[in-house]
Parts: C-alpha cells; structure tokens; sequence
C-alpha cells in the first residue's frame, strides 16, 4: 500500500522547518477562513477580515508586490 501525501501548502520558518500547513482556504461571509496544522500537530482555523486584508496589503512595498506577483510563476 503505497502512502500519498496530503495536499497542501506549507508556511516555512527562516530555518526551513515547517510552521503550519495550509489544507484548505475558503470564504465564509466576507471573511476568508484558513485552516490548517501548525507544526504539523495542533489544528488551528484562522479567519482573515476585510480590514484586516487592506491592513496587509498596506505594509507591501511596490516592489514586494512585484515579486508577490512573479512569484506565482516561478519555480
């Protein structure tokens, strides 16, 4: 029997050890809803708000928003 393993995104440290895994990013209301593991053991679901999306995006500078956009299409 052969073991797949699950899908998902991992959230790196500086270290490259793994902080949380991302299962699944979903829309509730006018929130976006993550869910996921951290440190691959605790459960956690963690809720993103509008304010709080417009406050992230604050904190990017033009160029950070250049990479963020290239970074989709890289390797």
């Amino acid at each position: 029997m052969t073991s797949q393993k699950p899908k998902g995104m991992k959230i790196l440290d500086a270290q490259d050890k793994e902080l949380m895994t991302v299962r699944r990013i979903e829309r509730e209301g006018n929130a976006l809803i993550i869910r996921g593991k951290i440190f691959g053991a605790m459960p956690m679901v963690a809720k993103l708000t509008p304010a709080e999306a417009r406050a992230a995006l604050r904190l990017l500078d033009f160029r950070t928003f250049l990479f963020l956009l290239s970074l989709l299409f890289r390797r």
